[in-house]
């Protein structure tokens, strides 16, 4: 007779093992440290070695999915990485992207960027890079990067879903040094009337934003539109940082109020460089988080 030797799966291993010591491990597994224990059980008792970061990391991944589609978890490793459009320059295709149900969103490209001149847009998917499946593989942020990042000069086609698209669209992007400025755009747009787009909330923004501010202020502009068209958001404290300079003070920002968390309000100062003047703000379908934060204080 010939036997064969499968590896339980982790619900049969609990269970087992639960049978064999039931008084001993039923009494340390409750609702809040489950997770914990099963770690410690398969530790103890698994037939073989498992990679416990590996499935510490999968079982965080399984719990965000049931949370909000904005949830998301980034291993400390990658967050310098994820963070870099926002802090400083790097060589890649010029886009902000988020693992959403194990498939790559565009949340952004950058103005100016390899993959803007090609006519990637926020909110394709990405399915293949280069002739690789990346969707449904449980790719995480560093592997969407080294496979995204290169030299300039270098080249990598992707081949994304987009709504309305019946077939997957190929495009051959040229990896180049992609420019890290907020503000895209400012000047004068008629007699008395300036013009400034941002196209994130970084480090600098609020920084870039003034100098802007004030060289259209010389040039003799007394109002202004700001254009927050396809500005995907970044730092709340940007935001907050951004709207104090059209907010007399103490004006209400924003509030933050978690369910177990006690509310905080953040206000207008007494400097702003734009609180005089009429104001026209634009925003689309991809103006979000910060760009939200800014309208509707502004608004309100």
């Amino acid at each position: 007779m010939t036997y064969k030797i499968i590896k339980p799966l982790f619900p049969v291993l609990v269970v087992s093992l639960l049978i064999m010591q039931p008084k001993k491990l039923s009494a340390q597994i409750d609702e809040k440290n489950k997770i914990q224990s099963l770690l410690q059980l398969i530790d103890y008792a698994y037939v073989d070695t498992v990679d416990k970061k590996r499935v510490t990391d999968d079982a965080i991944r399984a719990i965000l999915k049931d949370c909000d589609p904005h949830s998301a978890y980034i291993p400390a490793e990658d967050l310098k990485d994820v963070n870099e459009p926002l802090v400083g320059k790097f060589e890649g295709i010029g886009i902000t992207f988020n693992v959403l149900n194990d498939t790559i969103m565009v949340t952004q490209t950058i103005s100016g960027g390899p993959s803007e001149k090609v006519g990637i847009r926020a909110g394709d998917r990405i399915v293949k890079i280069e002739d690789s499946l990346v969707a449904g593989t449980k790719i995480k942020n560093s592997d969407v990067l080294k496979k995204l990042r290169g030299d300039k000069g270098t080249k990598v086609t992707v081949s994304i879903y987009r709504r309305g698209s019946n077939d997957l669209l190929e495009f051959t992007i040229t990896r180049d040094k992609i420019p890290l400025f907020s503000v895209d755009a400012a000047y004068v747009a008629a007699p008395e009337i300036g013009y400034i787009k941002i196209t994130r909330f970084a480090d600098s923004t609020v920084d870039e934003f003034k100098e802007a501010l004030k060289k259209l202020q010389d040039k003799g502009i007394k109002n202004l539109i700001l254009d927050l068209q396809g500005n995907g958001g970044g730092y709340l404290e940007r935001a907050i940082g951004l709207a104090d300079e059209f907010l007399t003070d103490k004006k209400l920002v924003v509030y933050t109020k978690g369910r177990t968390a006690p509310k905080q309000e953040s206000f207008a100062t007494t400097t702003g460089g734009f609180e005089k003047g009429k104001l026209v703000v634009l925003i689309d379908e991809l103006s979000a988080s910060a760009s939200e934060i800014v309208t509707g204080a502004v608004q309100d």
